[in-house]
This record gives structure tokens, sequence and C-alpha cells, in this order.
């Protein structure tokens, strides 16, 4: 049986994707917020091996386990993370919390991303003033 462009496999996504598909797939909420919310704090508690671990980290549970993103997209995003200055780890974080729920999604990500490290430093901080 040959599926047509646009039709979709046993999980519900289309069998071929361009970038226009695939932006459409992901704007109509198929992936509820709160489960965003605890794979991203998942990302953040597994990441602590320095921007190439919590791009792996990420990419395996993004791309390879969860399939929210396609390899194609993941690779376009963190190509252009590694063009702008700044941590392209974080950027690509954002960007992926961004292109499944928009702004909330990106304010999310980018939060979660960092917090379990703030919290680190703000406990030895206190921990080595008193």
């Amino acid at each position: 049986m040959v599926k047509s462009h646009g039709q979709g496999d046993k999980t519900g996504r289309p069998t071929t994707l361009n970038t226009s598909d695939e932006l459409a797939v992901l704007n109509e909420g198929a992936i509820p917020f709160a489960m965003a919310v605890r794979v991203w704090l998942k990302i953040s508690l597994l990441s602590f091996g320095g921007p190439a671990g919590q791009i792996a980290v990420m990419h395996r549970l993004v791309v390879t386990e969860m399939k929210w993103v396609s390899e194609q997209r993941f690779l376009h995003a963190l190509n252009f993370c590694m063009l702008l200055p700044g941590p392209e780890a974080q950027q690509l974080t954002i960007y992926l919390g961004w292109l499944l729920h928009r702004l909330r999604g990106g304010i999310v990500a980018g939060v979660l991303f960092v917090l379990p490290g703030a919290i680190s430093m703000l406990s030895l901080s206190m921990i080595y003033v008193t």
C-alpha cells in the first residue's frame, strides 16, 4: 500500500514531511504542553555534561524517543545555533520549545534548562558564605 503525501502512519504523524508540513503538524497542538514541560525538566536534570552532553540528551529525547522533531530540523537548528554567539545548547532548547509551543514553550524550555544549574550554584554559594 502506497501512502500519499499528507496521510499519517500509525502514530498519526505524516509519513513524509517537508518544513512547512512539519510546522503545520506541530502547530496543531499534537504535543500536550504538560508533557513537553516534563521532557524539558528531564533534559535539564540529566544534562550536566557541558554543551555536547546537553545537546546529545536533547537529541535522544526530542528526536529519537519522542519523535517530536525530525532529524533534519534538529540538525538545521543546531547548525544555526552554532553560528550565533552565545550558548548553543541554550539557544537550541529555546528554539525547540518555541517550535513546539511558541512563546510559552520557548520561555518554559529556556527557564527549565538553566534552573538546576542556577539552584546548584545558589546552594553552593550559600554553603560557602555560611
